[in-house]
């Protein structure tokens, strides 16, 4: 039933921000253009110009979501997520490596970056991230829940000194239009940015709910998940990869939007009082987070009469993740 109700106030939410901004358009307008009627003007500007942003913010939030769901169930650790443990900063130096090198200022290597997607290099880079992790994380042939984030956190510190580095160098226009998609931001999405990111929901995230059983069992440990008839080193690296792969592709599509997969799977888990996180609860959360996060990042200013300024959506996920973070954190050590 909660990802029901998830997934109606993500579609209620998702109505509003298409019918408000710069020029406002009635709910009911809005509505009656998503059925297939409405103004030709009334059709742009909700078909064309906000509808990609709203959902690429929807996928976007799935994607991130049901990563971290998937980490913190493999990991048994809360704070396992994608941009905790370096996923996201290694798709976003894969990513940002093709913006910087394949601009202007990329010399001889632009024409070969130039030929790597941006989803495709922050796949790679998720992937790399993950690998390195993992393999530092290894204890006596298992993985050590407890490692998995120190030395993620390490990676992701590399991972965006690399980033940093590569901003130095880049031509000056490319390096601001890299920075700007650092800020995690839905501004000027088209079409284009959430294809990538339905494609990998629609096919991932049906595989990793085949894998329902397996991760209810390794909650209880890799003993009793063997006991149980699950193939642990196989489960966990094809959930592994689900993961990453996910987590990149909605850092390509929107950049690293913050605290979504690290506070969606665990409201989930405290609102359905279950061992880990429900997929597809956290699935709904994480569209519903991420498109009201956006709807206050791009009205919010203008609603408190600061002035007619926008702010990128990963400063409002942030904002309402960072505190989460602590208290998972005074959490743990004072369950220690």
């Amino acid at each position: 039933m909660l990802s029901v109700l998830f997934a109606a106030l993500a579609v209620v939410v998702a109505v509003v921000s298409l019918s408000v901004g710069t020029t406002k358009i009635p709910v009911a307008d809005v509505v009656d253009v998503l059925l297939g009627g409405g103004r030709r003007g009334t059709r742009l500007v909700v078909l064309e110009l906000r509808l990609p942003r709203v959902a690429t913010g929807l996928l976007v939030g799935i994607a991130f979501a049901v990563s971290g769901a998937l980490l913190q169930t493999l990991s048994r650790n809360a704070l396992a997520s994608p941009d905790i443990v370096g996923v996201n900063s290694g798709a976003s130096a894969g990513a940002v490596a093709v913006i910087v090198l394949a601009g202007t200022g990329g010399g001889n290597i632009s024409g070969v970056a130039a030929k790597v997607g941006i989803p495709l290099a922050a796949v790679l880079g998720g992937l790399v991230a993950t690998l390195v992790v993992g393999a530092l994380s290894i204890q006596r042939g298992v993985v050590d829940a407890g490692k998995v984030v120190l030395i993620g956190v390490g990676i992701a510190a590399a991972a965006n000194s690399l980033v940093a580095w590569l901003l130095v160098i880049g031509d000056v226009n490319d390096a601001g239009r890299a920075a700007a998609w650092l800020a995690g931001s839905l501004n000027s999405r088209a079409w284009g940015d959430a294809i990538p990111v339905l494609l990998a929901v629609v096919l991932l995230l049906p595989v990793a709910m085949l894998f329902n059983r397996d991760l209810s069992a390794l909650v209880l440990g890799d003993d009793v998940a063997s006991s149980l008839g699950v193939r642990v080193a196989r489960v966990r690296l094809a959930l592994l990869v689900i993961a990453t792969v996910l987590a990149a592709m909605a850092t390509a599509g929107a950049g690293p939007i913050a605290f979504v997969a690290l506070v969606a799977p665990q409201v989930a888990q405290r609102l359905t009082r279950m061992e880990r996180p429900p997929l597809l609860t956290t699935a709904t959360l994480g569209a519903l987070f991420v498109v009201l996060a956006d709807l206050l990042a791009r009205n919010g200013l203008q609603w408190a009469q600061v002035g007619p300024y926008e702010l990128p959506v990963g400063v409002v996920t942030a904002a309402c993740g960072a505190p989460y973070l602590l208290h998972l954190i005074g959490r743990q050590q004072k369950g220690r």
